[in-house]
């Protein structure tokens, strides 16, 4: 499975490794992704989703029931 947030669509990136003599070599920069299970009352169901961090904290602020609409407003059909 691709390292994607379900949420908030965060990928890897792409970058350099600079070293000290500045060569450069490509790395990637993944994010800090973690799979969390979530309950929905409207449901009544468990969903597992794999979140980015920043994401969680999100869901924290808004709510499972509103940012789980808004991600499938934007075309999200993992969820």
């Amino acid at each position: 499975m691709a390292r994607i947030c379900e949420v908030s669509g965060k990928r890897p990136l792409s970058g350099n490794n600079v070293s000290h003599s500045n060569i450069k070599t490509k790395r990637k920069f993944y994010p800090n992704l973690q799979k969390k299970r979530f309950y929905l009352p409207e449901e009544d169901r468990w969903v597992t989703l794999k979140v980015s961090t920043s994401a969680l904290r999100t869901i924290n602020k808004n709510g499972i029931t509103s940012v789980l609409k808004k991600a499938r407003e934007n075309g999200n059909t993992l969820i």
